[in-house]
C-alpha cells in the first residue's frame, strides 16, 4: 500500500471506529483549534503550549472518547469494543489510561521533588512550578508518539510508523476538515454519525 493510501486508511478507521457521537466529534473540532494554537506557541512560548496541548486540547479530546463515544457493539461497523480496541494502530482507550495517569502523577512528583530528581532547575514560587510542570508535560507529549512511532516500526513497519506520525501532526488540520459540521448536525438533533458522507470513496484496504 503506498504511503498517501495507508494514511487514508488510518484516518479512515480511526474516524469510524472511534468518532461517532457527534458531541466527541465537536469536542475534537474544539481540541483541533487548540492544538493548532500549540504549534503556533511551541516556537515561542514552549510552556503555554504545553499547558494548551495538555489541559484544553488533550482534555477535550478524551472527554469526547471516554464519556460519549458508545463503548457497546459498533452496528456500523460490525465490530466489537475489544475488537476495535485491539487493532487501533494509534493509543488505544488501555493505553492512553497509562499515557494519562503518568500526564497526571507529574504535578505530584514535581510537588515532592521540585527539581525532578535533578534534571531541572527547583522551583521557587508558583509560576516556577507550572512553568516546570509544564515544560515536562512538552517532553512527555513528544515523547509519547515518538515512542508510539518507533514501537510500530517494530510491528507493523517503517512506513506505517512513519504514517502514524504523519497522521497525529496533521490530525487537527484533519478534524477541522471532517468535524466543522458537527454543531450543524447536533443542532438538527444527529447525535450519532452514520458513517456515509466522510469520504466519496472508501480508502483502500490492501
Amino acid at each position: 500500500m503506498k504511503f498517501y493510501d495507508e494514511l487514508q486508511k488510518q484516518r479512515w478507521d480511526d474516524h469510524r471506529f472511534y468518532h461517532h457521537n457527534r458531541i466527541n466529534q465537536f469536542l475534537h473540532l474544539l481540541s483541533a483549534c487548540c492544538f493548532l494554537a500549540s504549534y503556533v506557541l511551541v516556537f515561542y512560548y514552549p510552556a503555554a503550549a504545553a499547558l494548551v496541548g495538555w489541559l484544553l486540547a488533550m482534555t477535550l479530546r478524551q472527554t469526547g472518547h471516554f464519556f460519549f463515544e458508545p463503548k457497546t457493539y459498533d452496528q456500523v461497523n460490525q465490530a466489537t469494543h475489544e475488537h476495535k480496541e485491539s487493532v487501533k494502530v494509534g493509543y488505544n482507550l488501555q493505553r492512553k489510561v497509562v499515557l494519562l495517569s503518568i500526564w497526571a502523577l507529574i504535578p505530584v512528583i514535581l510537588f515532592f521533588e521540585p527539581s525532578f530528581f535533578g534534571m531541572m532547575q527547583e522551583h521557587t514560587e508558583v509560576m516556577g512550578f507550572i512553568n516546570n510542570m509544564a515544560m515536562i508535560w512538552l517532553v512527555v507529549g513528544f515523547g509519547a508518539v515518538i515512542f508510539r512511532t518507533v514501537h510500530l516500526f517494530k510491528i507493523m513497519g517503517v512506513q506505517s510508523g512513519l504514517v502514524w506520525f504523519t497522521k497525529i501532526l496533521t490530525d487537527p488540520f484533519h478534524d477541522i476538515k471532517i468535524y466543522h459540521k458537527s454543531v450543524y448536525h447536533l443542532m438538527k438533533g444527529e447525535m450519532y454519525d452514520d458513517m456515509t458522507d466522510w469520504y466519496e470513496d472508501t480508502p483502500k484496504t490492501s
